[in-house]
Order: C-alpha cells, then sequence, then structure tokens
C-alpha cells in the first residue's frame, strides 16, 4: 500500500511547489487584466496581494504532499481492512460519521448557511441548516459505499437522484431552490474530498470484482446530490410552518466587502486553531476506528502523523494566503463590476474568473492526480482539470447571466440535468464517476467565497432581485457544467483511441505474441514493416528478379528498379559468356568478372512494372547487354518493408 505514495523529499516538494504556481498563474493573469484594463486602477493592498498569492502557493504545495503522505494511505488502509474483514456495517457506520463529522464543520458551509440566514427573514436557522446538510452528506456516503460494495452501476443511484431534486423543486418554496442547490456544492472540504476518494478507491480496490475507476469514484457526487434534496424538503417545513421575522438584513454586500487584514500572531494563531479544529474530527474518527473497531494499529503511523500536520500548516497558509492576496481583491473586484452597464463584462469577469479559481482548487488537483494514478495514465491529470475548470467557466457565466436577466434557476438546473443523462449513455463507462464527482470538487476553498459574493453582488446591486431567491445558485452552475465537461472529455479520448499504459502494454506483447508465433508458419511471407517494432506475418506472394548486366550498368538498373518499386537488392559479382565465347570457354573461365548480377525480392504484382522499366531504361531487347528474369519465391522471412508498399 504505501509502496505507491510519495516519501518526503526535497524533490517531491519541489515539483509540487512548481505545480502549484503554475496553476496560480490564471487567476493573476485574470485579475490583473480586469483591475487594470477594465477597472483601471491599481489596488492598494498589491504588496500583501503578490505575497499572499505566494503563501497560497507554498501551502498547496504542503497541503498536497501532506494528502500524498498522510490522508490517502490511512483512507485506502481503513477501507481495505474493512473490506477484507467483511464489516459491511462498520464500513456503512465509518462513512456516515466521516461525511457527518467533517460537513458539520465546513467553512464553507459556514459561510453559506450565516449568509442564509441572516437574508431569509428568521425562518431558516444557520445551526439547524449546517445539521440537515451534514446528515445529508453522511446518508450520502453510506448510499455510496452500498453502492461500491453490491457493484451496482452509479447511474442508476444518480438519475434517482436527479428525478428527486426536480420533484423536491415542484414543491419547494422558491426562496429555498437557489440555496438548495448551492448547498450541494460546498458540502464537500478541501480535507474531505481525499479521504472520502480514498474511502471508495480502497474499497473497489479490495472488493474482488470491483474496478477502482468504475467502481471507486462517485461518493463525492452523492455527496454533492443529496443535500440538494433534504434542504428543499427543509425549506418546505419552515415555510410552511415558521413566520418571518420582522428583521432582515438587505445589505449582504457590506459584509462581502469587508475583508480582515489584521495578520497578527494572535489571528494566524486562531486561524491554525481553526484548521486544526476542522482536521481534528477526521483525525479522531480514523483512530477510534482503527483501534478501537479494527483493533490494529496505523502502519507507518509517523508518516500519517507527519501527513496530518503538513495537511494543516499547508490549508491554514493557503487560507491565510488567500485572505490576503485573492479574496480582498475578488470581492471587490465583483462589486466594482456591478457598477458597468455592459453586462458582457460581468459574464466575462465569472467565466474567467471561474476558469482560475478551478485551475488552483486542491480538491480537484487531488482528485486528477488520483483518477490518473487508478486509470493507469488514461486519464491525464491535466487536461482533466482544464475540462473542469471548463465546465465551472461556463457554469458560472450562465449563472450570472440568469442573475442578471432575471431568469428561473430550476429551468437551467433541469436542462443541465437532462443533457447529463444523455452525455452518461453516450460517454465511456470509465469516465462517469469521475464526471459526477466533479461537479462537487470544484466548489471548495477558493470558488466558494469568490463565486458566492459574485452572485450575491450581483443579485444585491442590479434592481429588481432578490439576494435570497437570485443570489444564490451560481455554485449550482458551477457544480453541474463540469459533468458535462469530463463527459465529453471522455468521449473524446474514446474516440481518438486513447490508452493506459498497461493496455499500451498488454497490445505490444500481443502483438510481438502473435509475430512470434506467425513468424513459424511456412505458409506465411513474415515482414518487418519500416519504422515498427513488430514483425507482421500475412498470405503475401513473392518474386525474385534477377537482372545481370555488365558492372558499368549496375547504378542505372538499380535505379530503374527502385523507381518501379523495388525496396531492396541483393548484389552479386558475376562473369557472363555468351555464345561466342561458349565454343571455347577455356580461355575465358578464368577471367575476372565483368557482370553484375542484381537480385530484387519484390511483391508479384510489382514485377511486370520492375522488369518493365529495366527493359525500357537499360535497352536490353535492344542494342544494350544484359538478361532479365523473374520467378516465385516462398518461405519469405526478414525482408523489410514501407507500410506503404503493403
Amino acid at each position: 500500500m504505501w509502496e505507491k505514495y510519495h516519501v518526503l523529499s526535497i524533490s517531491t516538494f519541489l515539483q509540487l511547489l512548481k505545480e502549484s504556481f503554475r496553476d496560480l498563474l490564471p487567476i493573476i493573469l485574470v485579475i490583473m487584466f480586469f483591475q487594470l484594463a477594465i477597472i483601471q486602477s491599481v489596488p492598494p493592498n498589491w504588496l500583501s496581494t503578490a505575497i499572499g498569492l505566494g503563501i497560497v502557493g507554498v501551502g498547496l504545495a504542503v497541503f498536497l504532499l501532506g494528502l500524498e503522505v498522510g490522508i490517502f494511505p490511512v483512507g485506502e488502509g481503513l477501507a481495505s481492512e474493512f473490506a477484507h474483514k467483511g464489516s459491511t456495517f462498520w464500513i456503512l457506520i465509518f462513512g456516515f460519521m466521516i461525511g457527518f463529522g467533517t460537513t458539520i464543520a465546513e467553512p464553507a458551509l459556514i459561510v453559506i448557511a450565516d449568509k442564509a440566514a441572516s437574508i431569509s427573514a428568521g425562518r431558516i436557522d444557520a445551526t439547524v441548516l449546517r445539521t440537515v446538510v451534514a446528515f445529508s452528506v453522511g446518508f450520502a456516503i453510506v448510499l455510496g459505499v452500498w453502492r461500491i460494495i453490491k457493484g451496482h452501476p452509479i447511474h442508476y443511484y444518480i438519475i434517482a437522484g436527479y428525478i428527486l431534486v426536480v420533484s423536491a423543486t415542484a414543491f419547494a418554496p422558491k426562496e429555498i431552490v437557489g440555496l438548495a442547490y448551492d448547498l450541494g456544492g460546498v458540502t464537500t472540504s478541501t480535507v474531505t474530498v481525499p479521504l472520502v476518494a480514498a474511502l471508495g478507491i480502497g474499497l473497489a480496490s479490495t472488493i474482488k470484482g470491483r474496478n477502482p475507476v468504475l467502481d471507486g469514484f462517485g461518493l463525492i457526487a452523492f455527496a454533492s446530490l443529496t443535500p440538494m434534496i433534504f434542504v428543499q424538503f427543509y425549506g418546505i417545513v419552515v415555510y410552511q410552518f415558521i413566520d418571518a421575522s420582522a428583521t432582515v438584513v438587505p445589505a449582504v454586500i457590506k459584509e462581502i466587502e469587508t475583508v480582515n487584514l489584521d495578520f497578527s500572531a494572535m489571528t494566524v494563531l486562531k486561524g491554525l486553531l481553526g484548521v486544526i479544529t476542522d482536521v481534528l474530527p477526521i483525525l479522531a474518527i480514523i483512530l477510534f476506528f482503527q483501534y478501537i473497531i479494527l483493533k490494529k494499529p496505523i502502519d507507518n503511523l509517523k508518516h500519517v502523523m507527519i501527513g496530518f500536520g503538513l495537511v494543516i500548516l499547508g490549508l491554514d497558509a493557503f487560507i491565510v494566503g488567500l485572505e490576503m492576496g485573492l479574496f480582498s481583491v475578488g470581492e471587490t473586484m465583483a462589486f466594482e463590476l456591478t457598477r458597468y452597464d455592459n453586462n458582457l463584462i460581468i459574464y466575462s469577469f465569472g467565466f474567467f474568473i471561474g476558469f482560475s479559481t478551478t485551475m488552483a482548487e486542491p480538491a480537484l488537483t487531488a482528485i486528477a492526480r488520483k483518477a490518473k494514478e487508478v486509470s493507469d495514465g488514461k486519464i491525464n491529470d491535466f487536461i482533466l482539470r482544464l475540462f473542469v475548470a471548463l465546465g465551472v467557466a461556463i457554469g458560472i457565466a450562465l449563472g450570472a447571466y440568469r442573475i442578471v436577466t432575471g431568469g428561473e434557476i430550476v429551468y437551467y438546473i433541469i436542462s443541465g440535468y437532462i443533457f447529463v443523462i444523455i452525455l452518461t449513455f453516450l460517454a465511456p463507462k470509465y469516465i462517469i464517476p469521475i464526471a459526477y464527482d466533479s461537479g462537487g470538487v470544484t466548489t471548495s476553498t477558493v470558488t466558494v467565497p469568490l463565486v458566492a459574493a459574485l452572485g450575491l453582488g450581483l443579485a444585491t446591486n442590479i434592481e429588481g432581485r432578490d439576494p435570497l431567491i437570485d443570489g444564490f445558485g451560481l455554485i449550482a452552475f458551477a457544480s453541474l457544467f463540469p459533468m458535462l465537461t469530463v463527459m465529453l472529455y471522455g468521449i473524446i479520448t474514446e474516440k481518438i483511441g486513447v490508452k493506459g499504459e498497461k493496455e499500451k502494454e498488454e497490445i505490444q506483447i500481443e502483438e510481438i505474441r502473435h509475430a512470434l508465433e506467425d513468424v513459424h508458419n511456412m505458409e506465411l511471407s513474415t515482414i518487418r514493416v519500416d519504422g515498427a517494432e513488430t514483425l507482421h506475418s500475412s498470405l503475401m506472394s513473392f518474386s525474385a528478379v534477377h537482372v545481370i548486366v555488365p558492372k558499368n550498368k549496375q547504378e542505372e538498373a538499380i535505379i530503374a528498379a527502385r523507381d518501379a518499386g523495388a525496396r531492396g537488392v541483393t548484389i552479386m559479382s558475376a562473369h557472363g559468356m555468351g555464345l561466342e565465347h561458349m565454343e571455347n570457354f577455356y580461355d575465358r573461365l578464368h577471367a575476372g568478372a565483368t557482370d553484375a548480377n542484381l537480385m530484387f525480392i519484390t511483391q508479384t504484382k510489382n514485377v511486370d512494372k520492375i522488369i518493365r522499366e529495366i527493359i525500357t531504361k537499360l535497352d536490353i531487347t535492344g542494342d544494350g547487354r544484359g538478361l532479365t528474369f523473374a520467378y516465385p519465391v516462398s518461405h519469405i522471412k526478414g525482408l523489410r518493408l514501407k507500410l506503404t508498399d503493403l
């Protein structure tokens, strides 16, 4: 288990650091372009922004290293142990506790729940809403683990879930619909996603008959789908039985604009303690099940603890860097852009900020790397992230268009679900679970705050829009469209015939095996195609064409045969005697070679053309000297030809 994971090394960290800053570059370019070209002003805190982005890059690299060293191995190890013991009950309990325990303390969920409570006229209680969402995620993990154990195709569950979402939407109050769709995207945190993915892949790798690619992915998709259903039912209850309060807080944008830039030692310490609080429940659940239920020590406990420590430090640095370098600029820009009359600027900003933030999303990076690993390289992690980012970009741009024009979110979402269902039956099976999961990992640490700020900012500043009804929903768009683009990625790779490393190796072995077997079939001719590594045997007829000419005509004969299709020649020295010398050949018997015997082995179909070319160019049937003839040959082995000759 542990051999396939990264060990702590400077080279590994530097490679991750390089990739992190490469992923941050699009965000920097988007922010600079819109700040300088559109808003046409230099941010007053540009130095802290630059430092913050540097901290983000380092934090992301440390975070990813911690995942590889600690979280992935222990998650897959636990899943493997449960599967080997056949402890279905405890696997389900473990899945529920991981889902509930990590979601209830999810920072992005806390932010969205507080915002919803503040603008719902007292109907929505933030704590109750978080509990409903956390319970739904726990239920989702249980359902997803059950699917893996039973080996059911994921699309049956997902399509049934979409039907339930749409059915609930028909009865839910319009104030809750956008919020419910958004909460489906914020439930899967930066730490939860890798651990849940490790659980699914570990189970699928251990249970006989399961495939890590087809069965291991999908838990995140369940965790994104069930909150939409549960929250809509919660909304039906609160809007049916709870009266509105007299207190309404309309000025949401003021909260969004306020960013705490007081990074004193106490502030940094509080942030670190906050991250530890988020990660601690996960560690506690793992230790409980490992030592109390399984009664086994954790392999390489030192590595696991170091990995969790790196995750905490990396995530804390990542969040601090975001607050210094991205939130302060991004949220202000979202507010500034609503002042322009040109809506195209808003859509463009939504598209590019969606693309760039998704490319830097740590949860997506972790899942993409895992997808590449378990697919044996058939899925390219960077290209997968590009397609996911493209989906998020399209989704946010379309979601911004909906807010500006005042369209009903349900029509957009249902239309998107219809396309997802259609592509589910067209895309290759291996990409479907990954596509479903992609919708859940795109909206996490980086994307949620910026997307939420953009949506609420638009709904607050555009006349006739309601922040509660129209402000939420962008995250739902950002979660929906990656499913479409990732399935398209799978269709494209299938069409162009992309193979995994193991598939390529098996194909090569099979070709060599067949080639070696066919070599000994004496009824077949075995040739080597120029540029290929293997032999090819088939039923082809060959002939030998001999051309005997004076040595001074040797080059001319070879050129004529080559132009007619000959691909090789064997040159032998010859000494010919004509009719006039045969009467007294003793005088010429020991004379030196005066002629060249050129032998061309060629496909029988070329014989006429070669002989015709030679007798024409060398005038053998006229005044020229020489002789040419041909005869069929068999048992050809080892001849080299061009592919065009075949």
